[in-house]
C-alpha cells in the first residue's frame, strides 16, 4: 500500500492510519518532492507547475522499488495524482482509495467544485503574501472539527514547515488543476471516501468523482473536515479494511 499526502502536509500525515496495515501488506509513505524530508535539491517549479510531476514521481517510485498490485491510498490532491498514475502504468496498480478527492476545485458550466473564481483569487494572492498568516487562518477550517483545536494546530505546523515558495507552487497547482477528463481513464477499481462535511471538496464533488470513474464505491464518512485521516484515522481506517476485503468488479 502506497500512502500520499495531501497539499501542506508530509507522510506523518498517515501515521495512524498506514500501520493498521502493516500486517497484511508492505505499507510506503512518502513525501512529495518540496514536502517534510523531501532532498530540497529535487524541488523544480516548471515540473510541479502541473499535477503530471508529482504523478511521474508515483510512477517512478513504483518502478523503481518494482511494486505490483499496489493498493493507492491518496489524500486531496494526491487523490488525483493517484488516478494520473495509475493511467500511467495501469499495470502496477490494483486499487485507489480517493480521500476527499477533487478533480476541479473551481465551478464550472454544470459542474460544483466548491470555489468561485474570486475565491481561488483571493486564495492564491493571501497565501502568496502572508503564507505564515495564511497558513493559521486556514488550516483549522481546512481541518474542521473546531471543538478540537489541537487538528487545526497540528495542520497548521505541518503547513508552516513547507517552503512558503514551494507551497504558493504547490498550492497553484492544486487549486488551479482540472483532471475531470482523466476519470473516465482510470482502470482500478477505487473507493472514493467523502467527509460528511468538507469545505474544500463538497459531498457534490464526491459524487461527481464516483459518477466518472468506471469502478467505483462512494462512501461518505460520519467525519467531518478535509483530513479524517486526523480526525477520524479509526474510520478511515475501517472504511478502506472493509472496501479491501471485499471483491469488487
Amino acid at each position: 500500500m502506497l500512502f500520499a499526502h495531501g497539499f501542506g502536509c508530509d507522510q506523518s500525515m498517515w501515521r495512524h492510519v498506514a500501520p493498521a496495515f502493516a500486517d497484511g501488506h508492505r505499507v510506503i509513505t512518502f513525501d512529495h518532492a518540496g514536502a517534510g524530508g523531501a532532498d530540497p535539491s529535487l524541488w523544480d517549479p516548471q515540473r510541479y507547475a502541473a499535477l503530471d510531476g508529482y504523478a511521474d514521481d508515483v510512477v517512478r517510485i513504483v518502478t523503481e522499488l518494482d511494486l505490483h498490485d499496489v493498493v493507492y491510498v491518496g489524500h486531496s490532491v494526491s487523490a488525483m495524482i493517484g488516478a494520473l498514475a495509475q493511467v500511467r502504468a495501469p499495470e502496477r496498480f490494483s486499487r485507489l482509495v480517493m480521500v476527499g478527492p477533487s478533480p476541479r476545485y473551481l465551478d464550472d458550466d454544470g459542474y460544483h467544485g466548491g470555489f468561485s473564481q474570486a475565491d481561488i483569487d483571493e486564495l492564491l494572492e493571501s497565501l502568496a503574501g502572508n503564507y505564515l498568516g495564511w497558513s493559521s487562518a486556514m488550516a483549522p477550517v481546512i481541518v474542521g472539527n473546531a471543538d478540537r483545536p489541537q487538528l487545526g494546530q497540528e495542520l497548521t505546523e505541518a503547513f508552516c514547515r513547507m517552503d512558503p515558495s514551494v507551497a504558493a507552487v504547490f498550492a497553484r497547482t492544486t487549486f488551479l488543476s482540472d483532471t475531470r477528463d482523466v476519470l473516465p481513464q482510470v482502470s482500478a477499481p477505487t473507493l472514493v471516501l467523502q467527509c460528511s462535511e468538507d469545505v474544500i471538496a463538497p459531498s457534490e464533488v464526491g459524487q461527481y468523482v464516483a459518477q466518472h470513474l468506471p469502478h467505483a464505491e462512494l462512501v461518505t464518512l460520519r467525519a467531518t473536515g478535509h483530513c479524517p485521516n486526523l480526525s477520524d484515522p479509526e474510520e478511515t481506517v475501517e472504511a478502506i479494511r472493509s472496501y479491501l476485503g471485499r471483491e469488487v468488479a
